[in-house]
Protein backbone atom coordinates (compact mmCIF):
# COMPACT_ATOMS: atom_id res chain seq x y z
CA UNK A 1 0.00 0.00 0.00
CA UNK A 2 1.16 3.53 -0.84
CA UNK A 3 0.87 6.52 1.48
CA UNK A 4 -0.33 9.86 0.11
CA UNK A 5 -0.79 13.13 1.93
CA UNK A 6 -4.21 14.82 1.94
CA UNK A 7 -3.36 18.50 2.15
CA UNK A 8 -2.53 21.63 0.18
CA UNK A 9 -0.23 23.00 2.89
CA UNK A 10 3.19 23.45 1.26
CA UNK A 11 5.05 23.37 4.59
CA UNK A 12 3.44 20.05 5.53
CA UNK A 13 4.21 18.58 2.12
CA UNK A 14 7.87 19.63 2.30
CA UNK A 15 8.24 18.14 5.78
CA UNK A 16 6.51 14.91 4.80
CA UNK A 17 8.50 14.51 1.60
CA UNK A 18 11.75 14.42 3.59
CA UNK A 19 10.54 11.27 5.35
CA UNK A 20 10.77 9.30 2.12
CA UNK A 21 7.46 7.44 2.58
CA UNK A 22 4.98 9.75 0.85
CA UNK A 23 4.43 9.05 -2.84
CA UNK A 24 1.52 11.32 -3.76
CA UNK A 25 -0.76 14.16 -2.69
CA UNK A 26 -4.52 14.69 -2.82
CA UNK A 27 -5.99 18.17 -2.69
CA UNK A 28 -9.47 19.65 -3.00
CA UNK A 29 -11.00 23.14 -3.02
CA UNK A 30 -11.55 23.09 0.75
CA UNK A 31 -7.93 22.14 1.47
CA UNK A 32 -6.65 24.77 -0.97
CA UNK A 33 -8.74 27.46 0.69
CA UNK A 34 -7.63 26.33 4.16
CA UNK A 35 -3.99 26.60 3.07
CA UNK A 36 -4.59 30.13 1.77
CA UNK A 37 -4.02 29.45 -1.93
CA UNK A 38 -5.58 32.00 -4.26
CA UNK A 39 -4.13 30.41 -7.40
CA UNK A 40 -4.73 26.67 -7.56
CA UNK A 41 -2.48 26.11 -10.56
CA UNK A 42 0.53 27.71 -8.86
CA UNK A 43 -0.11 25.66 -5.72
CA UNK A 44 -0.37 22.39 -7.65
CA UNK A 45 2.79 23.12 -9.62
CA UNK A 46 4.69 23.85 -6.41
CA UNK A 47 3.45 20.57 -4.93
CA UNK A 48 4.54 18.78 -8.12
CA UNK A 49 8.03 20.19 -7.64
CA UNK A 50 8.20 18.59 -4.17
CA UNK A 51 6.47 15.22 -4.65
CA UNK A 52 7.68 12.68 -7.21
CA UNK A 53 4.34 10.92 -7.55
CA UNK A 54 0.77 11.84 -8.53
CA UNK A 55 -0.81 15.12 -7.39
CA UNK A 56 -4.62 15.28 -7.49
CA UNK A 57 -6.45 18.52 -8.28
CA UNK A 58 -10.24 18.75 -8.35
CA UNK A 59 -12.56 20.31 -10.92
CA UNK A 60 -15.08 22.90 -9.74
CA UNK A 61 -17.52 22.60 -12.64
CA UNK A 62 -20.87 20.77 -12.37
CA UNK A 63 -21.81 20.40 -16.02
CA UNK A 64 -20.20 17.41 -17.82
CA UNK A 65 -18.94 19.46 -20.74
CA UNK A 66 -17.45 22.04 -18.40
CA UNK A 67 -15.93 19.25 -16.30
CA UNK A 68 -14.28 17.82 -19.42
CA UNK A 69 -12.91 21.20 -20.46
CA UNK A 70 -11.66 21.98 -16.94
CA UNK A 71 -10.21 18.48 -16.57
CA UNK A 72 -8.19 18.87 -19.76
CA UNK A 73 -6.88 22.20 -18.53
CA UNK A 74 -5.88 20.84 -15.11
CA UNK A 75 -4.21 17.80 -16.68
CA UNK A 76 -2.13 20.10 -18.89
CA UNK A 77 -0.45 21.71 -15.88
CA UNK A 78 2.03 18.85 -15.38
CA UNK A 79 2.39 15.19 -16.42
CA UNK A 80 1.92 13.91 -12.85
CA UNK A 81 -1.35 15.79 -12.22
CA UNK A 82 -4.42 13.59 -11.68
CA UNK A 83 -7.84 15.18 -12.23
CA UNK A 84 -10.29 14.69 -9.36
CA UNK A 85 -13.93 14.45 -10.42
CA UNK A 86 -16.86 13.80 -8.05
CA UNK A 87 -19.04 10.83 -8.88
CA UNK A 88 -22.48 11.43 -10.41
CA UNK A 89 -24.02 11.30 -13.86
CA UNK A 90 -22.08 14.36 -15.00
CA UNK A 91 -18.91 13.08 -13.34
CA UNK A 92 -19.09 9.62 -14.89
CA UNK A 93 -19.62 11.14 -18.33
CA UNK A 94 -16.59 13.37 -17.85
CA UNK A 95 -14.48 10.50 -16.49
CA UNK A 96 -15.36 8.36 -19.51
CA UNK A 97 -14.29 11.03 -21.97
CA UNK A 98 -11.11 12.09 -20.15
CA UNK A 99 -9.93 8.54 -19.46
CA UNK A 100 -10.28 7.68 -23.17
CA UNK A 101 -7.98 10.65 -23.85
CA UNK A 102 -5.34 9.16 -21.56
CA UNK A 103 -5.97 11.58 -18.70
CA UNK A 104 -5.69 10.03 -15.22
CA UNK A 105 -8.80 10.64 -13.14
CA UNK A 106 -9.50 10.14 -9.45
CA UNK A 107 -13.22 9.63 -8.81
CA UNK A 108 -13.84 11.39 -5.53
CA UNK A 109 -16.72 11.46 -3.03
CA UNK A 110 -17.37 7.74 -3.50
CA UNK A 111 -19.80 6.36 -0.92
CA UNK A 112 -21.08 3.09 -2.42
CA UNK A 113 -19.89 0.03 -4.31
CA UNK A 114 -22.23 0.96 -7.16
CA UNK A 115 -20.48 4.30 -7.56
CA UNK A 116 -17.08 2.58 -7.48
CA UNK A 117 -18.14 0.09 -10.17
CA UNK A 118 -19.30 2.93 -12.42
CA UNK A 119 -16.00 4.74 -11.91
CA UNK A 120 -14.03 1.63 -12.71
CA UNK A 121 -16.03 0.93 -15.86
CA UNK A 122 -15.68 4.58 -16.92
CA UNK A 123 -11.91 4.20 -16.76
CA UNK A 124 -11.01 6.09 -13.59
CA UNK A 125 -7.42 5.50 -12.53
CA UNK A 126 -8.50 5.76 -8.87
CA UNK A 127 -11.73 5.68 -6.88
CA UNK A 128 -11.75 7.31 -3.46
CA UNK A 129 -14.16 5.91 -0.85
CA UNK A 130 -14.48 8.40 2.02
CA UNK A 131 -14.10 6.35 5.20
CA UNK A 132 -14.40 8.99 7.91
CA UNK A 133 -17.41 10.70 6.42
CA UNK A 134 -19.31 7.39 6.32
CA UNK A 135 -18.32 6.70 9.91
CA UNK A 136 -19.69 10.15 10.82
CA UNK A 137 -23.20 9.14 9.68
CA UNK A 138 -23.17 5.78 11.43
CA UNK A 139 -22.01 3.61 8.54
CA UNK A 140 -18.90 1.43 8.30
CA UNK A 141 -16.53 3.31 6.01
CA UNK A 142 -13.83 0.66 6.02
CA UNK A 143 -16.33 -2.03 5.10
CA UNK A 144 -16.98 -0.08 1.90
CA UNK A 145 -13.26 -0.04 1.10
CA UNK A 146 -13.11 -3.80 1.64
CA UNK A 147 -16.16 -4.42 -0.57
CA UNK A 148 -14.78 -2.30 -3.41
CA UNK A 149 -11.43 -4.10 -3.27
CA UNK A 150 -13.22 -7.47 -3.35
CA UNK A 151 -15.41 -6.53 -6.33
CA UNK A 152 -12.52 -5.04 -8.29
CA UNK A 153 -10.39 -8.14 -7.67
CA UNK A 154 -13.24 -10.49 -8.65
CA UNK A 155 -13.84 -8.72 -11.95
CA UNK A 156 -10.25 -7.71 -12.67
CA UNK A 157 -11.04 -4.00 -12.63
CA UNK A 158 -7.68 -2.26 -12.75
CA UNK A 159 -8.81 0.94 -11.03
CA UNK A 160 -6.88 1.52 -7.80
CA UNK A 161 -8.76 1.91 -4.52
CA UNK A 162 -7.66 5.06 -2.73
CA UNK A 163 -8.89 5.08 0.88
CA UNK A 164 -9.66 8.70 1.79
CA UNK A 165 -11.03 10.68 4.72
CA UNK A 166 -8.81 8.76 7.13
CA UNK A 167 -9.00 10.19 10.64
CA UNK A 168 -6.46 8.20 12.68
CA UNK A 169 -3.68 5.59 12.39
CA UNK A 170 -6.03 2.62 12.84
CA UNK A 171 -7.81 3.72 9.67
CA UNK A 172 -4.48 3.33 7.90
CA UNK A 173 -3.95 -0.15 9.36
CA UNK A 174 -7.44 -1.26 8.35
CA UNK A 175 -7.03 0.18 4.84
CA UNK A 176 -3.86 -1.86 4.45
CA UNK A 177 -5.52 -5.01 5.85
CA UNK A 178 -8.47 -4.90 3.44
CA UNK A 179 -6.24 -4.31 0.42
CA UNK A 180 -6.54 -0.62 -0.43
CA UNK A 181 -3.84 0.33 -2.92
CA UNK A 182 -3.37 3.81 -1.43
CA UNK A 183 -4.20 5.54 1.83
CA UNK A 184 -4.33 9.33 1.78
CA UNK A 185 -4.27 11.12 5.10
CA UNK A 186 -3.71 14.45 6.85
CA UNK A 187 -0.15 15.18 7.94
CA UNK A 188 -1.11 14.82 11.62
CA UNK A 189 -2.21 11.22 11.01
CA UNK A 190 1.05 10.43 9.23
CA UNK A 191 2.99 11.83 12.21
CA UNK A 192 0.92 9.74 14.63
CA UNK A 193 1.94 6.58 12.77
CA UNK A 194 5.52 6.97 14.01
CA UNK A 195 4.63 6.79 17.69
CA UNK A 196 3.90 4.03 20.18
CA UNK A 197 4.02 4.43 23.99
CA UNK A 198 6.51 1.56 24.35
CA UNK A 199 8.81 3.06 21.72
CA UNK A 200 8.70 6.44 23.46
CA UNK A 201 9.30 4.84 26.86
CA UNK A 202 12.13 2.71 25.48
CA UNK A 203 13.91 5.71 23.96
CA UNK A 204 13.53 7.62 27.21
CA UNK A 205 15.01 4.70 29.16
CA UNK A 206 17.94 4.37 26.73
CA UNK A 207 18.79 8.05 27.15
CA UNK A 208 18.47 7.91 30.92
CA UNK A 209 20.80 4.89 31.05
CA UNK A 210 23.30 6.59 28.76
CA UNK A 211 23.37 9.77 30.84
CA UNK A 212 23.79 7.64 33.98
CA UNK A 213 26.76 5.82 32.40
CA UNK A 214 28.28 9.08 31.23
CA UNK A 215 28.33 10.39 34.82
CA UNK A 216 30.38 7.41 36.06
Amino acid sequence: MRIWLDTADIKEIREASRLGVVSGVTTNPSLAAKAGHSDLKSAVLEICSIIDGPVCAEVLSQDPYEMIHEGRRIASWAPKVVVKIPVGEAGIEAISVLSKEGIAVNQTLTFSVNQAILGGLAGAAYVSPFVGRLDDVGQDGMKLVSEIVEVFNTHDIRTKVLAASLRHPMHVVEAARVGAHIATMPYKVLKQMFHHPLTDAGLKKFMEDWRSLARV
